[in-house]
């Protein structure tokens, strides 16, 4: 670190230490003007980065100090130079016998070439160069600070009419949950069917396969069932996969058909909802669960309910883990992000409001911090943010319960049919006044390793051993599938319900 008013000193002493292959670092005081000459790394480099041109130096200790101002101004930039020194330099020898230095200049000075020696120790990226850190600058341009949206602000509503049963059902449809509520679909709705393809162009990389996609198609096509069921017009449903340019095509023909169980869970259906609420883990009656797992056997599928504290608590150190490297896999970061919808935000009608979190102003102000991604950059390079995890950690810890939904197969068709067991187990599930959120590991939709790695090549080994310790706590075979994990809570009403966007369904009229 070079600190010293004579030219010639600084001359002698850079090259001495580019001989020797030692970086310089100088700070003139004026401006905030920071000067790195890496001799490390560019023994051949021209010393004060060839601004004093052909002058022979040594010649330097000859001259008088007016003589010497024109080439301090080539090393200084005398265009960049403040105001006020520039004048100062008119002075010397006159009214003044030196440069001139403030104390505050002088500690900004240090505090710069501290990071600078920082940056050289730790090996971290450090070139040759010169910047201004100009506080003066800085303090002209004081702007008012941006308003925090940390307070959660309840949207409007707004109640789109339906004109006739092709529109209910398919409106029906439209209220069935997606992974970050995405509404991975394409609703079809006529005067004799109902279609619903996945829309590969609203999949995610959780969606490994359009699988979680194939979960959201198989609840919205359970929801039309429920609709026409209601209304009288039930019919014949099918699963088809890579028709009409989807991976995957669910259809509900228009029929007579009834269903008094179906039609009977309409209204519920209509108020299913999401509640991020921590709520209290008490005990849920052993009638309630036998009524979730009837659900789930009415449509083909099963779902295991962990109950007790210490599975419970297992099963929270691994989804909170899970969700460290989510927040920790740059793609995973910004899709988990992108997610969220602040008061004021474009397509408000997709994603998850920030006001259905169930968060204290406090922790909506920590979204500040988790949404940049060079802080997860440095978390991730420390093998650091254990406490990323902590939120989901926190809620799963509060559950009565956790609900996982197991399919067998692995086909995209299996998958749907585990999206319509979801959705009865979650209907049933209000209906019994239970909480439920949905809970995504990052592992959740993936079965082969390879499907690890594309996820999140720095952390696949972890989300294998995560997803092997998860699956030890219920009974799966080598051919079930999760098609989602739920946790049940005993909690009060939530704060809002998330949105559905009339783009992802057309009216067909015959």
């Amino acid at each position: 670190m070079e600190e010293c008013d004579s030219l010639e000193i600084k001359t002698c002493l850079r090259e001495s230490a580019r001989s020797r292959g030692i970086p310089v670092l100088m700070s003139t005081s004026d401006r905030g003007l920071v000067d790195i000459e890496r001799f490390d790394l560019e023994p051949q480099r021209p010393i004060l980065h060839g601004l004093l041109g052909d002058l022979d130096v040594r010649s330097l200790a000859a001259m008088s100090s007016r003589e010497k101002i024109p080439y301090i101004l080539r090393l200084l930039e005398a265009k960049c130079l403040s105001s006020r020194n520039a004048a100062s330099l008119v002075e010397i020898d006159h009214t003044l016998s030196t440069w001139p230095q403030l104390a505050g200049e002088v500690a900004l000075g240090a505090s710069a070439l501290a990071e600078a020696v920082r940056r050289i120790g730790l090996g971290e990226q450090l070139h040759s160069g010169r910047t201004r850190i100009d506080i003066g600058a800085a303090l002209n341009q004081l702007t008012e600070p941006d308003q925090p949206r940390h307070h959660a602000v309840r949207p409007k509503r707004v109640q789109h009419p339906v004109a006739g049963v092709a529109d209910v059902i398919g409106a029906a449809a439209m209220r069935a949950p997606s992974g970050g509520n995405q509404q991975p679909w394409r609703i079809e709705a006529r005067s004799d069917a109902l279609v619903i393809d996945v829309a590969p162009e609203h999949t995610v990389s959780l969606d490994v396969g359009y699988r979680a996609s194939a979960v959201a198609v198989g609840a919205a096509l359970f929801n039309a069932k429920v609709a026409a069921a209601a209304y009288g017009v039930l019919g014949p449903t099918n699963l088809a996969e890579n028709r009409g340019g989807t991976p995957l095509r669910a259809t509900l023909t228009l029929g007579t058909g009834q269903d008094p169980g179906l039609a009977a869970i309409y209204e519920p259906m209509l108020a299913r909802e999401t509640n991020r609420h921590h709520g209290e883990p008490t005990p849920i009656p052993v009638e309630t669960i036998d009524v979730l797992r009837e659900a789930a056997a009415a449509e083909g599928a099963h779902v295991h309910l962990l109950t007790t504290r210490d599975d419970i608590a297992r099963a929270a150190a691994i989804l909170a883990a899970a969700d460290r490297i989510r927040f920790l896999t740059p793609r995973l970061h910004a899709e988990m992000m992108s997610e969220l919808r602040w008061p004021g935000d474009p397509f408000p009608d997709t994603g998850i409001e920030v006001c259905s979190l169930e968060m204290a102003r406090d922790q909506l102000v920590e979204l500040d911090l988790l949404r940049r991604t060079d802080v997860m950059e440095l978390l991730a390079q420390w093998s650091a943010g254990t406490a990323l995890g902590q939120d989901t950690h926190r809620r799963v810890t509060a559950s009565s319960a956790l609900a996982v939904v197991l399919v067998a197969g692995r086909t995209l068709t299996d998958y749907a049919r585990g999206g319509s067991t979801v959705e009865a187990v979650w209907i049933a599930a209000n209906r019994y006044l239970l909480g439920v959120q949905p809970i995504s590991p990052a592992f959740v939709y993936t079965h082969e390793t390879s499907e690890l790695h594309a996820l999140s090549a720095q952390f696949a080994d972890e989300l294998g051993k995560l997803r092997s310790d998860f699956h030890s706590l219920f009974p799966v075979s080598a051919q079930d599938s999760i098609a989602l994990v739920l946790r049940l809570t005993t909690a009060r009403s939530t704060s809002v319900r998330s949105r559905r966007s009339l783009d992802r369904i057309r009216v067909v009229s015959v």
